[in-house]
């Protein structure tokens, strides 16, 4: 994610968790929608049935460059725009849900989302967020010597905290201890909300990576 639209989301999230953390409340989870852009490679296929492109003989490399011989096909990508009013589409109804965020990318100014034949988005906490997704696939070739594969798609990210008001009482409690005798304490759904939102952040760090 862009560096800025990742530090306001684990800035929330961190509220989130330390206010249910107060209210001694577990089992809450990171509700996550993913709309996918088509990558680029498979529009070219779409729309050029003859190329000598196929996806048996080509390599995506970590950038998400499709290389082919003397094909190169690039990701046209997401864009961020510095917001305009006026050019946001509001259909199919406007989203007013979440703070608009800064996109560092943009010189930290209030930024839209432009997808390239859709229109104009306004970008704001928990909607029409924009991120890329990286799929490592693992292969073994002929002579069983491993390699990797990188799928990378542009995505558009729609989140938020779901939580269903689950105390940590004295029957959870009990569930801790009981489960704890098999499986390693701090793996178990039923640990102390301290514990608990401790691990929400740490899991959801690895889901969104800092760029390297």
């Amino acid at each position: 994610m862009d560096r800025s639209l990742r530090e306001s989301l684990f800035r929330q999230l961190s509220l989130d968790s330390l206010f249910l953390e107060s209210q001694g409340i577990i089992d809450y989870s990171l509700l996550l929608g993913l709309h996918f852009r088509a990558p680029e490679h498979l529009k070219s296929l779409l729309e050029t049935p003859d190329s000598l492109h196929t996806p048996e003989s080509s390599v995506t490399d970590v950038d998400g460059v499709i290389s082919s011989g003397e094909h190169l096909i690039l990701p046209r990508g997401l864009v961020l725009v510095t917001h305009e009013p006026s050019s946001v589409s509001t259909l199919p109804g406007p989203h007013i849900r979440g703070n608009a965020l800064k996109a560092f990318s943009i010189g930290n100014k209030e930024a839209d989302l432009l997808l390239p034949g859709t229109g104009r988005l306004r970008v704001q906490l928990g909607v029409h967020m924009p991120a890329q997704a990286n799929h490592r696939i693992v292969q073994d070739d002929t002579d069983s010597t491993e390699f990797e594969l990188f799928e990378v798609y542009d995505i558009i990210l729609f989140l938020g905290v779901i939580d269903i008001l689950q105390e940590y009482n004295l029957k959870k409690k009990i569930e801790h201890k009981y489960k704890s005798l098999k499986f390693d304490p701090l793996s178990i759904s039923a640990v102390e909300p301290k514990a608990y939102s401790k691990r929400f952040i740490s899991f959801l760090e690895k889901v969104f990576p800092l760029d390297p």
